[in-house]
């Protein structure tokens, strides 16, 4: 299978995907269109940004499937990855948006942000879902899941970084300094464990729930056959 099939080619799951994030793009203008108030288009900016995490394991995928991905390229593309994999879980603290004096259909913007927060944890879930096949093809399960245990964590830690103290994924390398010394200051700060453990575990359940609804229904299949 050439790398452009791998990576373009659309199953049950990207069809899926697609109109997931077709009903997000439908809700959101129809809360236009009512409230003549564009607040909530930033959703859309960071769903894109929800989804490079799942774009690049798709990739990385794609190039080990048509040409074997070498572990230079391996370890810069997992890098990139876990720089922009807490975008992911990220839009689940857009719900602090609800209370701001434009958003005042509570329930449609609640549902509204709670819809793309779903999607984008689902596209992290996957991008997870697939490093752990490029992981598994050189570690052993116990460090591919130690490795991905702690990267639900740092993506805790990343939810933290962007959401209080505003920095973007992209600031790893225009601000490297100053998102170095605002780390170390944040060690001493009792927020920041608190945040990085209740997103960074709710993430592991998430990926583990994944893993155990997968291999149910693979011994369903087996069963049924």
């Amino acid at each position: 299978m050439s790398m452009k099939r791998f990576f373009f080619s659309f199953d049950t799951l990207r069809w899926n995907l697609v109109m997931a994030i077709g009903f997000n793009l439908l809700l959101l203008l129809l809360r236009i269109g009512l409230t003549h108030s564009f607040f909530y288009s930033f959703l859309v900016w960071n769903l894109f940004l929800a989804a490079i995490p799942y774009g690049l394991s798709r990739l990385m995928i794609a190039i080990d499937k048509g040409y074997g991905l070498r572990k230079g390229l391996f370890y810069a593309g997992f890098a990139s990855w876990l720089l922009f994999f807490p975008n992911s879980p990220y839009i689940i603290t857009d719900l602090v948006h609800l209370h701001n004096e434009r958003s005042y259909l509570l329930w449609y913007d609640l549902f509204l942000v709670f819809i793309f927060a779903i999607n984008g944890l689902l596209l992290g879930v996957l991008s997870l879902i697939d490093m752990q096949r490029l992981l598994l093809d050189r570690y052993s399960g116990k460090a591919t899941r130690a490795i991905l245990f702690c990267c639900c964590f740092l993506a805790g830690y990343g939810i933290y970084l962007g959401r209080f103290l505003r920095f973007n994924s992209w600031d790893a390398l225009s601000k490297p300094w100053r998102l170095l010394q605002q780390i170390m200051q944040s060690a001493t700060d009792l927020k920041t464990w608190y945040i990085t453990l209740v997103f960074g575990g709710f993430l592991w359940i998430l990926f583990s729930l994944s893993q155990s609804i997968g291999s149910s229904m693979v011994s369903a299949s087996n069963n049924h056959d």
